[in-house]
Parts: structure tokens; sequence; C-alpha cells
């Protein structure tokens, strides 16, 4: 089983590296010291389970929890015992354990996670939550994440007006403001649906449903004027609804 650790403290994180050692079933892939780093290790790689710390700043354990579509086993890691009942409330948190953490009590979790992974009515569990997130809750489709000086800020795909590559970094600009993220244009264009967004120059992505008017090779989306390359404009026209 591929483990994780994600907790901030570097002496916490050598403790549990150092437990699993006794439990060769575990084996232990990587360790994190924040939760922004945890959920790009999870972009490229299948995890079954993570060590994670609660307490972490900017994005604390459960904001990182809520962020996951298709969350692995994870067992908590705390000195703060109050958020045990909040964590019980997933199927897929496996146990508390609450810091100093001792191999007694180690011991007692991965005999836990056996169990748990044992279980069919969790399997079960777990494909009918999968399946009604997919079908109910479309975040993929509805919302993005995206990092900005540590904190993962969310923005509502309809509220994206257009995105402007600037060097690194792009500019994306809202209806309710404006956010500059260290990524490419076509990173991000790989996230957004494309029924909805367009590239239509080599700097712009534009939401279609944002557009005023079209005049020449330039769109008008609130005051912005978008330039449209000659390559770009068979497409356009194609995804407009014309009269």
């Amino acid at each position: 089983m591929k483990c994780i650790i994600v907790d901030d403290e570097a002496t916490s994180r050598l403790v549990i590296e150092q437990l699993l050692k006794a439990h060769p079933a575990i084996q232990h892939m990587e360790s994190l010291d924040n939760a922004v780093e945890a959920l790009k290790y999870l972009n490229k790689n299948d995890i079954d389970l993570i060590f994670l710390d609660i307490h972490m700043p900017a994005f604390s354990g459960m904001d990182f929890i809520e962020t996951l579509k298709k969350p692995p086993f994870i067992i908590m890691i705390t000195s703060d015992a109050q958020y045990a009942l909040q964590a019980y409330e997933y199927d897929f948190i496996v146990d508390y354990l609450q810091k100093p953490v001792t191999a007694e009590r180690m011991a007692k979790a991965m005999a836990k996670l056996q169990r748990v992974s044992d279980s069919s009515s969790y399997k079960a569990t777990a494909a009918t939550v999968s399946d009604e997130t997919s079908n109910s809750n479309p975040t993929a489709a509805e919302e993005l994440f995206v990092n900005i000086d540590r904190r993962l800020i969310k923005i509502e795909m309809e509220k994206i007006l257009l995105i402007e590559a600037k060097g690194d970094y792009i500019q994306i600009k809202t209806t309710d403001k404006n956010y500059t993220v260290h990524t490419t244009l076509k990173k991000i264009e790989e996230k957004l649906p494309h029924h909805t967004f367009l590239k239509v120059h080599r700097s712009y992505i534009i939401n279609l449903t944002k557009i005023i008017d079209i005049e020449d090779n330039s769109i008008l989306i609130e005051k912005d004027v978008i330039p449209v390359s000659r390559s770009k404009r068979p497409a356009l026209m194609e995804r407009l609804n014309l009269l």
C-alpha cells in the first residue's frame, strides 16, 4: 500500500517515517510539508493512504480533504483532539492519531486500516460516493482551484471572463476580481470545459458566453478588446450560434 505523509512539522514527519518501518506492507513514497504540494503530488501519482496533519499554515488538512475528488484512505495526525469528531464524518478517514504518535498506537491504526481495507461494505460505499460526486457535484466542470501565495483559491468557471498570458504568469479576469497565477496558458486550458472556453489567440482564452461584440479580428468582453488570430477565427465562428 503506497502512502505519503503531509505535515508541516519536520519532526512529526520523521516520527511517522520511522514508525512505518515496522509495517512493511505500507510503502512510504513521499513526505511533504504542505497541502498544496500534496495536491500536486496526487495529480501525478496514485496513492492508497495519506497520513495527514490537520493544523498546517494557509491550507489546513480539513481544507485539503474538501478538495479531493477520489480520496484514498486517510489517517489524521494532530496535537488537537477536538477535530476527531469532525474527522470521523468521512468514511475514508480510517483513524485519528494524536501527537506524539507511539509505536503501539500506530500498530492499532495499521490493524484498523487492514480491517477497513478488507471491508466490502466500505468499498461499496466508496464507489457509491464516487458515482454520486461525479453525477451531482461536477466540481471539475464548475470550479477551478488556483494556487496564489500558498493558498488554493476557488474560482467559479461561470464567472471567468478571459485568461491572458503574461510571461511566466497568467491573469484570470472574472466578474468579481482578477487573479495572477504562476502557470501557463496551456496548463489552464486543459482544466477548462471546452464547450465554454476557447483559445482565440496565443495569449488569450475567452469565455464564449461573455462575448458582447465581434468586429473584424477582435472580440469585446466587458471593457476588454481581445485579438483573434486568423488561424483561430474559423473555430470561433463554428462555436457561435449564428443566425
